[in-house]
């Protein structure tokens, strides 16, 4: 839950007080400000272009992009032909890793003789890669010392989408969307303060009566202090015994129910999630804006297959370049027909 910031003035004369500001899961400065690739202050590994833990964040800030890695995940996953070298489970993680990070890595496992006999997932997040160009793994340690795992020349093998700016690691293919999903998450976040306020700072509560006493002033700012969360569109009763006219007003600032633009940034922040995806809205069970017939989802399903999940597949079958015939990938693009 984000956490909350109060500011209280006052003087003798008025006092007020507002309700902080929503914060965003992935905090920083934008993910590209500083693209590129350097070796760390050892001078011993690359550091990636882009903060890993930014875009493992991601998948939980917007929702839209989170089911579109998964759907993908899920797709390619499908069409793998598991194998007893190369295990299911291991494929579905490094694919979720590669759609995440543009990165994926393999351990090769080997005999005594040097020959291969399986491949097994690493995690992604904290793999580096050498100077040497060996790979290793950076792992946390006591009193804050960093330490690492150094694996051997070939024996790991690194999946990754290409980037035109560097050739060390990979970055996703959908970080063209980035600004769309911090824009979606962002108007959810507006959205749950504005309910969670309560007051929702929709007004200005305007008093102007030298009857009304200290005590009952504070009342009035309790009362609406405990219009936020569990007290929310609560009303209050208000007397005050000869006052004036008009001694206390309500001036609407403006009704954000009706003229913000919640609902037409969320579809449109979610419309290019799901482009720079391209994922078919007929399968992620996204209801389009328009009129029109909608897609059948079988012949969208089919296209898919024949575009997009191959085209996944493809970074892993480049992989049989590096392995024996004995261990060579493959997947199936067909799809059933239903009875």
């Amino acid at each position: 839950m984000p956490l909350e910031h109060k500011t209280e003035e006052a003087t003798d004369q008025m006092s007020c007080f507002s309700f902080g500001e929503p914060e965003q899961v992935l905090k920083g400065n934008d993910l590209l400000d500083n693209l590129g690739t350097f070796l760390d202050a050892d001078g011993e590994y690359y550091t990636p272009p882009v903060a890993l833990d930014g875009l493992s964040k991601m998948k939980v800030a917007n929702s839209h992009h989170g089911s579109c890695i998964v759907f993908r995940r899920n797709m390619v996953t499908n069409s793998y032909n598991a194998k007893s070298f190369f295990s299911l489970k291991d494929f579905r993680n490094a694919a979720l890793d590669y759609l995440t990070f543009g990165n994926a890595y393999l351990q090769v496992i080997r005999n005594a003789f040097g020959k291969p006999l399986k491949l097994v997932h690493v995690p992604a997040l904290n793999m580096r890669k050498r100077k040497d160009g060996r790979f290793c793994m950076l792992i946390s340690a006591e009193f804050g010392f960093q330490k690492k795992i150094n694996f051997q020349q070939g024996e790991i093998l690194h999946v990754k989408e290409y980037d035109t700016r560097q050739s060390v690691y990979g970055l996703p293919d959908w970080l063209g969307g980035l600004q769309s999903m911090l824009l979606n998450e962002d108007a959810t976040l507006f959205r749950r303060r504005y309910y969670n306020n309560g007051a929702h700072m929709g007004f200005i509560l305007y008093t102007n009566d030298e009857k009304m006493s200290p005590a009952v002033e504070k009342r009035i700012k309790e009362q609406v202090k405990k219009g936020k969360g569990a007290g929310n569109f609560k009303s209050m009763f208000l007397n005050i015994p000869g006052g004036k006219e008009k001694a206390v007003q309500i001036i609407p600032i403006g009704d954000i129910s009706q003229k913000d633009e919640f609902q037409r940034i969320k579809t449109i922040s979610a419309d290019d999630v799901i482009v720079a995806h391209r994922v078919p809205p007929a399968l992620v069970s996204v209801k389009l804006e328009t009129t029109g017939v909608q897609a059948d989802p079988e012949k969208v399903e089919k296209v898919y297959m024949r575009t997009e999940v191959r085209s996944m597949a493809q970074p892993w079958l480049e992989l049989n370049e590096e392995l024996p015939k004995s261990m060579q990938l493959s997947f199936n693009y067909k799809i059933e027909e239903s009875e």
